[in-house]
């Protein structure tokens, strides 16, 4: 039986539908997607400022975890011989410490025997720096007899205030360094020996529908973060050999030192080329010509586009995956945020977005806007 229409039920509000073809849905479907981006735009926010305010905590966890990677191979092999796992971890981590104090013990002794040799350096220096005093007056010479210069009427005299102090800075800043690096040792061991639990936990976490692509997903990560570590080691060691060889040849002091230092400080991107050239230029400025220096900077040039260009897109370039922009962009926001710790971690952090990036259905277009 139809409704009355005098009936106050059948007045009722009807439910609201979408007709297609009309503007209400077009308005609806724009503000949800404007509310969407606006809640993205936030996340992202928010999470670059949780990692800005808490980079000391999140840059020892990550370090962390790129030294387990490091060390997860030989403490498989030390459970191959059926040693237990807190064993094997303990004896990887003994190790490690144990070659961080040689290379830190033969650095300070190089450094003690350049300490010596300074006053020869500082003669050099000396001379250098006269020249170019010299070279400075003459020119202001120049300059005030071609324009001379009057005293302006009611000219003011410039008061230079006196910076703050910056040791309580810097000793504030050395103490979260040494905290930091305290803590990685021992969050490395447990990593280690908590490296399957903590993946099958991390698992669980998710609704079982989704287990299997989040068991992916992290392995993708683990081999990224293998094939990164492993690439940035053959790359340094290509540069550090080929570099002490060029720097034997040019008879430098400690040569097969400094090409060690100057072939992985290479690694670091774009600060690299520069800071790889200072050990040699400073070790030999004694004795380096013009020449030399510029053959040392040609060296360390050609060798870091040679790595970057070729060594890199077949170690690790299949790995990351990323196209020149999103390298850029991410060099630029972690250094922002985390300084030179910031450059070393970008390339592994990015490479780990795409990766969740490509599991993830809604995201895939971004991951695929990170591909080569």
């Amino acid at each position: 039986m139809p409704p009355d229409k005098t009936d106050p039920e059948s007045k009722a509000v009807k439910p609201f539908r979408l007709i297609p073809g009309r503007n209400d849905e077009k308005e609806v479907l724009e503000t949800i997607v404007s509310g969407s981006i606006a809640q993205i735009v936030l996340a992202v926010a928010a999470v670059l400022a949780i990692c800005y305010a808490g980079k000391v905590p999140l840059i020892t966890l990550l370090l962390s975890i790129l030294v387990a990677f490091i060390l997860a191979p030989i403490a498989d092999w030390f459970e191959r011989w059926h040693a237990p796992r807190w064993a094997s971890s303990f004896i990887a981590v003994c190790l490690l410490l144990a070659a961080l104090y040689g290379i830190a013990y033969v650095s300070y002794s190089k450094a003690m025997q350049f300490v010596e040799q300074l006053p020869q350096y500082s003669q050099r220096m000396s001379r250098m720096t006269l020249n170019f005093r010299r070279r400075a007056e003459k020119i202001q010479e120049t300059t005030e007899a071609v324009l001379p210069t009057s005293p302006t009427p009611g000219s003011k005299a410039v008061t230079v205030k006196q910076q703050p102090d910056i040791g309580s800075w810097i000793n504030s800043g050395l103490t979260e360094v040494i905290l930091s690096i305290a803590f990685i040792p021992f969050l490395t061991y447990f990593m280690l020996t908590w490296r399957e639990r903590a993946r099958d936990k991390t698992v669980k976490l998710f609704d079982p529908d989704h287990r299997h692509k989040v068991h992916v997903t992290l392995g993708g990560i683990a081999e990224m973060i293998k094939a990164f570590l492993i690439g940035n080691l053959v790359c340094g060691l290509f540069m550090s050999v080929i570099s002490a060889a060029a720097f034997g040849v040019l008879r430098l002091p400690y040569f097969y030192f400094l090409g060690f230092i100057s072939g992985f400080l290479s690694l670091i991107p774009y600060l690299g080329v520069v800071l790889a050239m200072a050990p040699p230029i400073v070790a030999g400025i004694d004795q380096l010509t013009g020449t030399s220096v510029l053959v040392i900077a040609i060296l360390v040039i050609a060798l870091h586009v040679f790595a970057i260009n070729v060594l890199f897109p077949k170690l690790i370039g299949k790995r990351l995956n990323l196209n020149p922009l999103v390298v850029t962009v991410a060099l630029l926001i972690w250094g922002w945020i985390w300084g030179a710790v910031g450059l070393i971690l970008a390339l592994p952090i990015t490479g780990a977005l795409k990766i969740i990036f490509d599991h993830i259905e809604a995201l895939r277009p971004v991951g695929a806007w990170m591909e080569e």
